[in-house]
């Protein structure tokens, strides 16, 4: 594990075009001081309760300017990703399967509980230092089952994003699959359903939007001109200077 490099969000081809253009989307250049496109979008876009429950919602702030006002706006939009579940590993994910198909989270601390086994001492071994955030997760769970207060995930939201910095482990790799994903979805849904506000970390929106695109290509599903217009600008406004070769001097406040 001590050789492993995660994946690049974007390849080098990716980033050199974000140096380019700044904001483009598939080749092509996003016009975002185009005042008649950045008001035709819409706020959010027609999808059912039950259906939204499946997207996780991020504010998008534009501002543009209003030459007959002489005056800036600034409106706040929504993107929206379409959550994409993992494909658990024929043979492998035992656990992954079953909550998937119990529509559970996976719950490391309530497996760990269980009989012992060699895939469970290698989990063990792997989250050694993370037990105990399992375990909050698991109480936090717990609360949430036996109260029906949904506020009580957000804990555990924001604990899995922790340890998805941690990803992947070798327990992960041999047993468990693409388990922090899910449960990140899991809970995202979760929290939809209950009508909770809460706010991802940007390296785990990037991380869905690029599940979305892949899944989206995989599909071979017809291009949403929209997503991607929020999609670069959310990109713009999270990573202004990812992929650039040299920062200038108007890119820092002096």
């Amino acid at each position: 594990m001590a050789n492993f490099k995660p994946k690049p969000m974007l390849n080098r081809s990716e980033l050199r075009q974000i140096k380019k253009s700044r904001t483009r989307v598939q080749g092509k250049k996003v016009l975002t001081d185009d005042v008649k496109k950045l008001k035709s979008l819409k706020v959010t876009p027609d999808l059912s309760p039950e259906e939204a429950i499946n997207y996780y919602k991020e504010p998008i702030w534009i501002e543009y300017y209003i030459p007959k006002e002489s005056r800036f706006a600034l409106e706040t939009k929504y993107l929206f990703i379409k959550l994409i579940d993992p494909i658990p590993r024929e043979e492998k994910d035992f656990y992954l399967k079953e909550a998937m198909e119990k529509n559970e989270l996976v719950n490391i601390h309530q497996i760990l509980k269980g009989k012992k086994t060699p895939e469970t001492e290698l989990i063990r071994r792997a989250y050694q230092s993370s037990l105990g955030m399992f375990e909050t997760i698991d109480d936090q769970l717990e609360q949430f089952l036996f109260t029906g207060d949904y506020n009580l995930l957000l804990p555990a939201l924001y604990i899995t994003e922790t340890l998805m910095l941690f990803e992947p482990t070798l327990a992960t790799l041999e047993i468990l699959g693409d388990f922090c994903i899910y449960n990140l979805q899991w809970l995202i849904r979760k929290l939809n359903e209950g009508n909770v506000s809460f706010s991802l970390e940007d390296r785990n929106v990037l991380l869905l939007i690029k599940r979305r695109n892949e899944y989206w290509e995989r599909e071979q599903l017809p291009e949403d001109e929209d997503f991607e217009l929020f999609a670069a600008l959310f990109f713009e406004q999270a990573y202004p200077h990812r992929g650039a070769e040299e920062l200038e001097e108007q890119d820092f406040l002096v």
